[in-house]
């Protein structure tokens, strides 16, 4: 099958053609055929198209709404100097996979979608109301050219975090709110954190219930994840994706009596607050610069710009938390996994987490560690650390493109 996955932002469209099919999974053989990315869509959008490994278009073209964006690189697919092996007609594509951020209780899997999955979508617009309709749109653009008999599919982000107890997810808040309004920590990037460990038990041939690690997926958005015998049983994202920890343009953990204190102080809406832990905190808050860890390490090392300097610190020493904090939560780690961006690009700031922690039993190699960049997948940690580290580019497209194989055929999901 060739699955076209599509990611939607609320101002981009991110896609993939991934050939896969129950065999191919097996096998972990699945191939991407193309990509792209187009991004500012409502104005002169930029963007990015590529055909396996030659080397990608870049260009900019007028597309008012995400249907026109869509559209746009429908027209690129199917065009006959566009060659994307096995791909020479819309009969060619068998699947649409798409990626919804928020589920809540209702969506513990992935599902086909029809009117009852979309109004289910609808529902938790009220918990992820910057992600979700910008998720719909894509659903319902992709419906309207691809046609209503092409199957279409939703993977949600806090699916695999639906294992959590109530230990973990409940907030301490009076009961009742949970019941009446569902309020309590659900988890994000979970098709990452959920590839980062299926790639651990590839790489050290252990099985889904002997797998119990850390994983920490950072890039612009950051969480961590407690994986014991294969499944989620907390991660650091709560209810929406701005708790836990310091991120890009989020602030991460907070005392929730700052926003009261802000209102009064600045005189301010709490929408406004919100925007500004959400859009303007983080790296960027701290820096008052940049929210790209690589400008930041830039400033940091050449400029020795104190502010860059305190930012990046916050940063690791916010995460070295959370991994200690999970360490105890499974009573040790048979490994901790980096990936996202930022974890899979940035040696030095792998190394300022995982710093003075031998009695925890992490030594980093510091040779290994330089050597992790640009999509390597490699260990990182000496011969004598107790708990290795890994490196692992994270793939959620290809999660996302199997579970629409799976739904599609009626196949067994992952346990």
């Amino acid at each position: 099958m060739n699955v076209f996955v599509l990611n939607c932002g609320s101002s981009s469209l991110k896609f993939q053609i991934i050939e896969t099919d129950a065999d191919l999974i097996e096998k972990d053989a699945d191939r991407q055929l193309a990509k792209g990315l187009i991004e500012r869509i409502g104005s002169e959008a930029i963007v990015t198209l590529q055909v396996g490994d030659n080397p990608p278009f870049r260009g900019a073209q007028p597309l008012r709404d995400h249907k026109a964006a869509l559209a746009h690189v429908i027209n690129w697919v199917m065009a006959p100097e566009t060659h994307i092996p096995g791909i020479s007609g819309l009969s060619d594509i068998h699947a649409v996979g798409h990626r919804v951020v928020h589920g809540a209780e209702r969506f513990k899997g992935s599902h086909l979608i029809d009117k009852s999955v979309i109004a289910g979508i609808q529902e938790c617009i009220d918990l992820a109301p910057l992600h979700n309709p910008a998720n719909l749109k894509g659903i319902f653009a992709a419906i309207e050219l691809f046609g209503p008999a092409m199957p279409q599919v939703a993977v949600f982000d806090t699916a695999f975090h639906s294992t959590m107890p109530e230990t973990a997810y409940l907030y301490a808040l009076p009961y009742q709110l949970y019941r009446r309004f569902k309020i309590r920590k659900y988890g994000f990037h979970g098709t990452s954190h959920r590839y980062v460990a299926f790639r651990y038990r590839k790489l050290t041939g252990k099985q889904r219930k002997e797998t119990n690690i850390i994983t920490v997926h950072l890039g612009n958005g950051c969480s961590a994840c407690a994986i014991r015998g294969g499944q989620s049983v907390d991660t650091s994202m709560g209810m929406t994706p701005l708790e836990g920890l310091m991120m890009g343009t989020r602030s991460g953990d907070i005392d929730p009596t700052v926003i009261e204190f802000l209102m009064h102080k600045e005189g301010t809406s709490v929408d406004e607050i919100f925007s500004t832990l959400n859009k303007r905190s983080g790296l960027l808050g701290i820096s008052g610069l940049t929210n790209d860890m690589r400008d930041l390490e830039g400033e940091a090392e050449e400029h020795q710009d104190r502010r860059a300097i305190l930012a990046i610190e916050m940063f690791c020493y916010r995460v070295k938390k959370y991994i200690g904090g999970y360490m105890a939560i499974l009573n040790g780690t048979d490994a901790i996994c980096f990936a996202g961006g930022i974890g899979e690009n940035a040696p030095g700031i792998r190394k300022r987490i995982l710093g003075n922690m031998e009695w925890l039993g992490v030594e980093i190699d510091d040779g290994r560690n330089a050597k992790a960049i640009r999509g390597r997948e490699m260990l990182i940690s000496s011969d004598t650390s107790r708990v290795p580290v890994y490196v692992i580019p994270t793939n959620e497209e290809l999660i996302l493109a199997r579970d629409t194989v799976r739904a599609v055929k009626s196949l067994p999901f992952p346990g």
